[in-house]
């Protein structure tokens, strides 16, 4: 069993620090993880988050803490990770905020680094970091925010640049939703990534992270990639070594109970 998505961001970059990650793994039963870091961490991603710095002063101030080392930090510590040994196999990698008019700004610094994958994922709608805080939703036309968001998944898709889709339905987290009916999108995203040979995270990180009472995916979307034959990979979302492989065999049931259905 392999989990995809597990951040390393609250420890030094140290061995020791990895250890910590592989040896849960190990113990969790896990034959696979996928490392990695957010874009918001490193200095060279900073133009492409112009738009929500200007969005607020929270988002601001936030933006500001969080980014303070440049990416050949990473891009260092992977390399000297490789030649060591772990109980597990691992895999580095990055997940990238997407921005339609910085295609080329995160093209250019991915394929600078030897990356195993590269995880797109949508944070930023309009600006609006949406699953910050629950209150920074007032006053947010929600049918516009889903739109807005499964449009700009779409373009993530295509821009031929991501090996995975990070947690798909993740506008969900604070629990609002839109009037209209989603099934739509879950067919055009499904297609999508079986279009652009991506894979799709069938993500715990709204339980693990927000205490989200669903486990996974929505039903629907799920439904609609298996459907559509898309390629799903477990993630917990991890983001200190005890989640480590976190919900994964609540999530791979869910997933093989949609399969029976589908």
């Amino acid at each position: 069993m392999t989990d995809v998505h597990i951040h390393i961001e609250r420890g030094p970059y140290e061995k020791d620090w990895i250890d910590c990650f592989a040896e849960q793994a190990f113990r969790a039963g896990l034959d696979e993880i996928y490392l990695l870091e957010h874009s918001h961490r490193f200095r060279e991603f900073a133009p492409m988050y112009e738009e929500a710095r200007r969005y607020s002063p929270y988002q601001d101030a936030w933006l500001c803490d969080k980014m303070r080392l440049s990416i050949k930090d990473y891009t260092n510590f992977i390399g000297r990770m490789r030649g060591e040994s772990f109980p597990v196999k691992i895999k580095w990698g990055l997940e990238v905020c997407y921005f339609p008019a910085h295609e080329s700004l995160i093209n250019d610094i991915v394929r600078t680094g030897d990356f195993d994958f590269v995880t797109g994922a949508v944070h930023w709608v309009n600006g609006f970091g949406f699953d910050h805080k629950a209150e920074l939703w007032a006053g947010i036309d929600v049918d516009s925010l889903y739109t807005d968001y499964y449009i700009l998944m779409l373009m993530l898709i295509d821009s031929g640049i991501f090996t995975g889709l990070a947690h798909p339905d993740s506008i969900k987290c604070f629990g609002h939703k839109p009037s209209f009916d989603l099934t739509h999108q879950f067919h055009c995203v499904a297609r999508a990534l079986k279009r652009n040979n991506m894979y799709a995270e069938q993500s715990g990180g709204l339980a693990l992270n927000y205490r989200f009472a669903e486990v996974g995916l929505n039903g629907g979307f799920l439904s609609a990639l298996k459907q559509n034959g898309t390629r799903i990979l477990l993630a917990s979302d991890a983001h200190r070594p005890g989640d480590v492989g976190a919900n994964l065999r609540d999530l791979q049931a869910l997933l093989d109970q949609k399969s029976n259905m589908a």
